[in-house]
């Protein structure tokens, strides 16, 4: 039995198998919105602005 999971786009349920090229969206139209999504800084990885050695403490 496959594992099913929500497509990260729409919420449609997607079998996580391996003729699904689109895994883990349900289609190439929601794996490019969310590729879109990426490119126009939509999401973002939390992170502290790096330290500058020469800043005096």
């Amino acid at each position: 039995m496959a594992t099913v999971v929500d497509c990260p786009t729409c919420s449609k349920k997607v079998e996580w198998k391996e003729e699904n090229k689109y895994r883990p969206f349900c289609s190439e139209r929601c794996k490019q919105i969310d590729l879109g999504a990426w490119a126009e800084e939509k999401y973002a990885i939390p992170a502290a602005p790096p330290k500058d050695p020469l800043e005096e403490e």
